[in-house]
């Protein structure tokens, strides 16, 4: 099920916007894709992202695969319990699986993200 509160990037990334604060996460279809994670290079607390570029990377036991970002800004928190138990993003990838929390520089940049209908068909599109 894809939750229908969140907006998804093309690179099966998530985020949850809350007024200028967007939580970042892989998609439920990005973490099946990867198989069992075993680690995670989580971003640094005050460091800057920028949309659709890297800011983290995931390593699975498939692959190693970048986290793109689904909007830029300043990191202010990163999901800590991540670095001990990379596997919760396997597990609850829209709950306690997030990565990091983002102050946005520009909110408009959120506009550009498929809602849930738009990247389930994306999804299925790209599956063919």
């Amino acid at each position: 099920m894809i939750p229908d509160d969140l907006k998804y990037h093309q690179e099966h990334t998530w985020v949850r916007i809350s007024g200028e604060k967007a939580t970042i996460g892989i998609t439920d279809h990005a973490q099946d894709s990867l198989g069992d994670i075993v680690y995670i290079d989580l971003p640094e607390v005050d460091s800057s992202v920028e949309a659709n570029n890297e800011c983290s990377e995931i390593e699975s036991t498939k692959a190693t695969s970048s986290v793109i970002a689904p909007v830029s800004g300043t990191v202010i928190e990163v999901n800590e319990e991540l670095s001990e138990s990379p596997e919760i993003i396997n597990e609850d990838p829209y709950g306690k699986g997030w990565i990091a929390v983002v102050q946005m520089a520009n909110r408009s940049e959120a506009d550009d993200l498929m809602d849930a209908s738009d990247y389930e068909k994306y999804v299925l599109e790209e599956s063919r």
